[in-house]
Parts: C-alpha cells; structure tokens; sequence
C-alpha cells in the first residue's frame, strides 16, 4: 500500500468519529495522578477524545494507564521527533499531534499506521502537512486568526479537515464549528491543571458538561 493510500485508509475511519465528537481534551499538566480516571471523567462530561502532551513527564506511562479506559480516544500530542512518535505509539496512542509540521512524526505514523494530526497556521503549512499525509491539519493558534480565517482556508482548501486549537473555549468554539472547523481542543478551561493534580475528577465532569452544551448553545458566526 502507497504512503498516499494508506493515509486515505486511516482517515476513512478516524475522521467520521472525530466530527462526531467534535472536541478534543489536551492534557498539559506536570502531574497526572490516574490518566484512566481522568479519561472517565472526562467521558462522563461527554469528551472521549483525549491528547495527553509531551509536555507532561513520563508520557508514555499515562498512555499506557489511559488505554485502560476504553471508551476513550487515547492521543499524544506535542510530538515532535520520530521518536517520540514511536514511544507513544508503543504506548497505546492510537493518534498523534503536532505543534507544527514535522516529517519525522509523520513517518512514523504512516509507518504505523495511525493518523496524525499534524500543526500548522498559514495557507503554505497546511500544502505542507498534506503532503505529510495529515489525516487532518490543527490551526494553532487558532484564536490569533479566529473563526473566520477556516471559512478562508476552506477557499483553496476545500473539504480539507481543519482542528481549531489554540484560544478555543465555552465562548467561541461553536463559532469554530460553523465556521468549517471538523472538531475543536478543549484546554485549560475544561482540564486545569490544578483539578488534574488534585484528582477533583467531578470538576472536570462537570466543566466538560458545561463545555458540550457550549456548543449548542452558542450563537454561530453571524
């Protein structure tokens, strides 16, 4: 199977569960006392989709307790070396995701095949990514160019699955949707790192809740 073929396979799959869930919790906090907690909790709010980063020491660890959770979407994020990417996916990542463009991580998860979701901002970033065989392109930092600016993309990018990442919260991320954007990374305002140290599971349930029901309730762009 072709490296353009095989990528068209994996997004087959991954891209219609991800555009049904819509969001994508990022985990960046120094201590994660039960990555399978935290997941459930998140799940119970409504968020199956979790990106633990490489920002957290001992990341392959918490994929590995994360995977426990079953019903949870389990990623690595902040990927940034080919080794990194090899690690997680050993660990259980069934996905990956970059800051920005990175051919190493991309190999690797063509080599596996697993998608990658790979970081980019400008129109020539995001040629670059698919050429990297993204399964689909994060724009970050989304809250720089705002809403708007996936409604430009989708121009010459047309049916192209954009992540919005960056600045998204409760208040905009609705806008992000309807602007074009296929999902949406939920950071600090749903998984702060303060709840996450101190295992406040039923915070997060709660602040995930509050989130899903942003979406809907939400005024879209105008």
């Amino acid at each position: 199977m072709t490296h353009r073929k095989q990528s068209a396979a994996v997004s087959s799959s991954f891209l219609p569960a991800l555009s049904a869930d819509r969001v994508i919790a990022v985990i960046r906090a120094p201590e994660i006392p039960d990555a399978a907690a935290l997941c459930a909790a998140l799940a119970e709010g409504g968020i199956r989709w979790v990106e633990f980063t490489f920002t957290t020491p001992d990341l392959t660890t918490h994929l590995q307790r994360a995977a426990a959770h079953n019903e949870s979407h389990i990623g690595a994020g902040t990927v940034m070396t080919g080794v990194q990417a090899q690690a997680a996916i050993e660990a259980g990542a069934t996905y990956l995701v970059t800051p920005g463009c990175r051919p190493e991580v991309a190999e690797a998860a063509v080599r596996a095949g697993i998608p990658v979701v790979m970081g980019a901002l400008t129109p020539t970033e995001v040629a670059h990514a698919l050429d990297l065989h993204a399964a689909a392109v994060k724009i970050f930092p989304a809250h720089s160019l705002g809403p708007r600016y996936f409604e430009d993309l989708a121009g010459p990018y047309p049916g192209v699955p954009l992540v919005a990442s960056g600045g998204v919260n409760s208040a905009n991320a609705a806008q992000f949707l309807a602007a074009g954007a296929q999902a949406v990374c939920a950071g600090s305002e749903v998984v702060p790192a303060s709840a996450i140290a101190a295992a406040d599971w039923s915070t997060i349930t709660e602040r995930a809740k509050r989130f899903m029901e942003a979406l809907s309730l939400t005024d879209p762009l105008p």
